[in-house]
């Protein structure tokens, strides 16, 4: 007998509709009907899609494009089950307490896992402190009852499969939950945890920018479709994922996933050479007045920045990875930003700097001290982003700066001290161990000099 088994995914946005649901709707295009999508989120912001989804029978179409201009369109069928949001998100409770639900996976960005640099849980945050009281407004308080719900049930294992780009996500994710789960006295649930659940570690890979206004119309034109969620991305796609579940997984190595006894190596390349470059591209191009980062990938300051980044500081810190060419990666990813037909906007990539410093860029500054170097490419990345964040505290940005744990008062106090550039070089939850050191403080004045020299 086939069993019908969910994957439930938190975080309905458009990097999960272009990635992990692509992958199951490629197992469900075989003739794999063995698993389906049910989705929601922990948020409202974005119910107008779910809305359209659900009227769409969660069917829509995904649009890639690859940096020569070929499009090609595809209708998803993988989520086959919409959850609306209410308050105390009960339906994604429930749905993740059926024993029919063996894997849930969450996409809620790196901020969303309120890790400090130690990746101790921000207890104090705001948003964790209102779970702690029995919310349901972070990915912890919403597990955390889905947890309880399943033990109640006896639904029986499962594996919660974190998506976003967090090093060491599984592990991390793991660690925030049972830290979590001790402040809130449930040692019941830590007990049943250690039994029950895996949180493998994974690395994502696909450029997903937010849909454009022109996507339906041309969707219809491609397909004949009337879609009113349509969702576009580049051609190119990767996921590596521990081969560590619980209760079952799809086939996925059959459409294309690797699966791996380690991800360490693929997350460390793709964290420090991908993501972080592609953040200084964005905050460099924004404060060059650029619109998108095919825009500043093509200045050459910008892509020499980048380049010299991972060249100089990452691949020495990173050495020989087992299966990847490092420099032959670092070339794909610098054309991957090139794409002029994704219409990336840097406004986008700039987002969550705060979380992004720590947890994507300070590592190779520690790395390179360790090594005896100095990290001069490194550091003109923090000295970007102070630069940037400049910029916001006197309103010149020319849009809206989108953080998850933005302190708008604090930030914009340190730029009314008497020395703001000691002051955010001794910030310990950016940078760590560096944090206060006078030669990284003089190494940061050097370089906020430097782009400061690099915008006349």
């Amino acid at each position: 007998m086939v069993t019908n088994s969910t994957w439930l995914h938190i975080g309905l946005g458009s990097f999960h509709r272009a990635h992990q649901a692509w992958y199951l709707h490629r197992l469900i295009a075989r003739g794999d009907h063995r698993w389906h999508i049910a989705a929601g989120n922990i948020r409202p912001d974005a119910e107008p899609v779910v809305a359209a989804l659900e009227a769409q029978q969660g069917r829509y179409v995904l649009e890639t494009v690859s940096p020569q201009g070929e499009r090609q369109y595809e209708e998803i069928t993988a989520i086959q089950r919409l959850l609306p949001w209410q308050e105390g998100v009960q339906p994604l409770i429930d749905e993740g307490a059926r024993p029919e639900t063996k894997v849930i996976a969450f996409t809620v960005t790196e901020s969303g896992y309120y890790l400090d640099t130690a990746h101790q849980l921000e207890a104090r945050n705001p948003d964790v402190a209102r779970d702690l009281q029995g919310g349901c407004g972070t990915i912890y308080g919403t597990i955390t009852r889905i947890l309880e719900q399943r033990i109640a049930s006896g639904a029986g294992p499962v594996t919660l499969l974190c998506c976003d780009n967090v090093r060491h996500n599984g592990e991390r994710f793991h660690d925030g939950l049972v830290q979590f789960l001790a402040l809130m006295g449930k040692q019941p649930v830590i007990d049943w945890l250690a039994g029950n659940v895996s949180c493998p570690n994974t690395m994502v890979d696909r450029i997903t920018p937010r849909p454009a206004a022109d996507l339906p119309a041309r969707v219809k034109a491609a397909t004949g479709i009337d879609d009113q969620a349509p969702v576009m991305g580049e051609a190119f796609i990767q996921w590596v994922i521990e081969d560590n579940f619980s209760h079952g997984r799809p086939d996925l190595e059959a459409v294309g996933v690797e699966m791996v006894d380690s991800v360490i190596p693929y997350e460390e390349a793709k964290i420090r050479i991908l993501n972080a470059a592609h953040s200084a591209i964005a905050w460099a191009g924004t404060l060059m007045g650029q619109t998108f980062i095919h825009q500043s990938t093509l200045t050459p300051a910008i892509r020499a920045l980048a380049e010299r980044y991972i060249t100089d500081d990452v691949i020495p810190c990173l050495g020989e990875q087992r299966g990847i060419d490092l420099p032959r990666y670092r070339d794909v990813v610098l054309d991957r930003f090139t794409n002029p037909y994704i219409q990336d906007t840097n406004q986008r990539v700039a987002a969550d700097g705060l979380s992004k410093i720590p947890a994507m860029i300070t590592p190779t500054m520690i790395g390179c001290y360790q090594r005896g170097a100095v990290p001069h490419a490194t550091a003109m990345l923090p000295a970007l982003f102070f630069v940037f964040m400049h910029q916001w505290h006197q309103g010149l940005l020319p849009y809206e700066y989108q953080d998850g744990i933005l302190d708008a008062a604090a930030m914009h106090a340190l730029f009314t001290r008497p020395d703001p550039v000691a002051d955010y070089a001794a910030d310990r939850a950016l940078f760590g161990e560096l944090a206060g050191r006078d030669d990284f403080t003089a190494l940061l004045r050097e370089k906020i000099q430097a782009v400061y020299a690099l915008l006349r």
